[in-house]
Parts: C-alpha cells; sequence; structure tokens
C-alpha cells in the first residue's frame, strides 16, 4: 500500500472523511459536495495522530529539508504544524485569518525574521485561495514562503493553477484520488460511486448531486 493509501485508511478509519454521495454535505461556500473531511478528528486518537505527525515529517525531511521555521495555518494548522515542528525541532510560528482587533494586532503570532525560510503547515488544500492568502501574508512580513505541506488534499485544478502561478509548491499527504481508489477497493462505494465521486472532482461548483 502507497503512503498515500494508508494516510488515507487511517482517516477513513477514524471517520475523519466522510463519502456520501447519494446524500450530499453542503459547504461553507455553498458547493454540494459528496466528501466531508475533518482533519481535527485525528486529535482525538492518539495512535493515528501519532501516524500522521510522522508522515507529515517525513514528507517535509524529503521535500522542505531547507525549511528555518514552519508555519501553522489558523485553526486547523495550528495543532499540525506545532506538533511537526516540535519533532523536527524547528521554530514555529502560526498565522490568523486577520489581524486580532485587540491588544497588538497581530496575524503572525510568534517570531519571525526577515528572510526566513518558511513552511505552510495545512490541514487541507481545497481552491487553496485561504491557504495562499496565508503565504501572502508572510511574505509581506519578509519571509521567505518555501512551500506548503497539508494532510488532504482534493486535487482541484484551480488549486494547482493557484499553486502554480504564485509559485509555491505543496505536497499532499494524501489525496482525493488515492481515497477514492481505496474506497472502490475495500468496496465502500461501488463502480458507479465511483464516477459520481469523479464527477463532482471535476466540476464541483456546479454539481448538484445524482
Amino acid at each position: 500500500m502507497t503512503n498515500e493509501k494508508a494516510v488515507a485508511e487511517k482517516l477513513l478509519q477514524i471517520n475523519a472523511i466522510k463519502l456520501s454521495p447519494q446524500a450530499p454535505f453542503t459547504w461553507a461556500s455553498g458547493w454540494k459536495s459528496p466528501i466531508y473531511c475533518d482533519n481535527r478528528k485525528v486529535l482525538s486518537f492518539p495512535y493515528v495522530r501519532d501516524f500522521i505527525k510522522s508522515e507529515m515529517c517525513s514528507v517535509i525531511f524529503e521535500n522542505f529539508a531547507e525549511a528555518t521555521v514552519l508555519a501553522g495555518v489558523a485553526t486547523a494548522g495550528i495543532a499540525w504544524g506545532a506538533m511537526a515542528a516540535d519533532q523536527l525541532k524547528l521554530p514555529y510560528i502560526y498565522v490568523r485569518p486577520k489581524p486580532k482587533e485587540h491588544g497588538l494586532g497581530n496575524q503572525i503570532e510568534g517570531a519571525l525574521e526577515k528572510g526566513q525560510k518558511v513552511l505552510v503547515i495545512e490541514d487541507l488544500i481545497s481552491t487553496g485561495k485561504s491557504s495562499l492568502q496565508v503565504c501572502e501574508v508572510l511574505k509581506a512580513a519578509g519571509a521567505e514562503v518555501i512551500g506548503m505541506v497539508s494532510i488532504f488534499t482534493y486535487g482541484f485544478d484551480i488549486a494547482s493553477d493557484s499553486f502554480a502561478k504564485a509559485g509555491i509548491p505543496f505536497q499532499s499527504l494524501t489525496n482525493y484520488q488515492s481515497l477514492i481508489d481505496l474506497a472502490l477497493e475495500k468496496k465502500i462505494i461501488s463502480d458507479a460511486e465511483q464516477n459520481t465521486l469523479l464527477n463532482w472532482r471535476a466540476n464541483p461548483s456546479d454539481w448538484t448531486g445524482i
């Protein structure tokens, strides 16, 4: 089993990822979706949490060894960034969606120096919009953003195009295709449901269900 499928299997085991092509979920964006991913659930399962943390650290070490700071994306990426930074013994910061409205008004929490090579940690990547906004905040503060690592990505073309345009490489521990392949192998979904799930991924904004 590939690393991507092993991670997907763990997420399915604890119901962090739910597949429901017959009864779609509704995202905050208003999109109808046959899948719901809540990686925060992993935090409640110590052995799965440790496995995901180890996989994340391996990906960081193998692909972004030059990173001098890890930056978690608030809120879901904060815990994963902190765990990875602790394991790798790297400085850690996190970035809010917007500056605080009280105190010092910080958007970046922690110590960041200009020119530091920052790797951003996310829990999942959908369109990539909010993730890339964090990268822009870090760049504006003088950081060199060298990439992003997430637990899961849907593999939308819009995300790949946006990251390529921004010149920011990204790696995910697992992805939508690996998840669908695994679900089919384990007979969690049928061939017909696989087609539905792939059709959604091709055009999620206009998909209305089966």
